[in-house]
C-alpha cells in the first residue's frame, strides 16, 4: 500500500459550515433591508435572495442590488448599504469551522501530511472565508476557480493542487469533500483516495461513491491510520 502524503479538502461545508453562515447573513441582511424602508417582510427579502442564487450562482456579489431592481426597479442605496453592512457583520459572527476541523488539522500537520484546499469558489471569497475562519495558515496550497479555470469534478483542480504539493501520484493524496458529484467524482476520476464529507452533506446524498465516509473531521485521523 502506498503512503498517503497529502490530504486535499473542499471548502465550503467541508471546513466552515458555508451555508450555515450563508443562511444567518441573509436573514440579517433582510431585516436590515426592511428596517431601512424597503416594503416588504424579512421573509420576503430571504426567500427572493436564495432565488436570485439559484439564478446566477450561491456566489452572486451584486445579489442584493438585483433583489432592489426587481422589486423596486432602482437601487435604493441607503436599503443596499443597509443589507450589505448587516451581511457583513452576521457573516463575520457565523463562519466558523466544523467541530474538531482545526484539531484534526494540527495532527494533521504534526504527522507531516502536506495540506491543500480545492474550492469552486472565487479567489478573493475562498481566501477572505479561510482567514475569516483562522483556518489560511494550515495549508500548503489552495486552489480556488481563478486558478484553473475549471470546476470540480474536472481534473484540473485537483492536478493543480497535487503540482503544487509536489505529489506526482494521486494515489498518494486523498481527497475530502461534502459533494458527491463534484469533489469524489472528480478525485477519483484521477486516481486520488476519496472520502465524503457526510457531516456537511446538503443534498441528502444516499451514495456518495467514495472510498470512505466520515461524520466528523476527526474521524479521518482513524481512516489515514487505516491506510497508511
Amino acid at each position: 500500500m502506498r503512503k498517503i502524503k497529502a490530504v486535499v479538502f473542499d471548502l465550503d461545508n467541508t471546513l466552515v459550515d458555508f451555508m450555515r453562515m450563508k443562511r444567518s447573513a441573509v436573514r440579517a441582511a433582510a431585516e436590515a433591508m426592511v428596517g431601512a424602508g424597503l416594503k416588504m417582510t424579512p421573509d420576503e427579502v430571504y426567500n427572493e435572495v436564495f432565488k436570485i442564487y439559484e439564478k446566477e450562482g450561491i456566489e452572486d456579489q451584486f445579489v442584493f442590488n438585483k433583489l432592489l431592481e426587481k422589486v423596486l426597479g432602482r437601487v435604493d442605496w441607503h436599503i443596499l448599504a443597509a443589507g450589505v453592512v448587516a451581511y457583513r457583520r452576521a457573516k463575520e459572527a457565523n463562519l466558523t469551522p466544523y467541530p474538531f476541523v482545526k484539531q484534526t488539522l494540527v495532527e494533521l500537520l504534526r504527522r507531516g501530511y502536506k495540506l491543500a484546499v480545492v474550492s469552486d469558489a472565487p479567489r478573493l471569497q475562498a481566501w477572505t472565508r479561510l482567514v475569516e475562519s483562522s483556518l489560511d495558515q494550515f495549508f500548503d496550497a489552495v486552489v480556488t476557480y481563478e486558478d484553473t479555470f475549471e470546476r470540480k469534478p474536472a481534473a484540473a483542480p485537483f492536478k493543480k493542487a497535487l503540482e503544487l504539493l509536489g505529489i506526482s501520484d494521486p494515489r498518494e493524496s486523498v481527497m475530502v469533500g461534502d459533494w458527491a458529484e463534484r469533489d469524489v467524482l472528480g478525485a477519483k476520476a484521477i486516481g486520488m483516495i476519496t472520502v465524503f464529507a457526510r457531516y456537511g452533506d446538503t443534498f441528502g446524498t444516499v451514495n456518495s461513491g467514495a472510498d470512505f465516509e466520515i461524520n466528523s473531521p476527526i474521524e479521518l485521523l482513524e481512516i489515514l491510520d487505516k491506510i497508511t
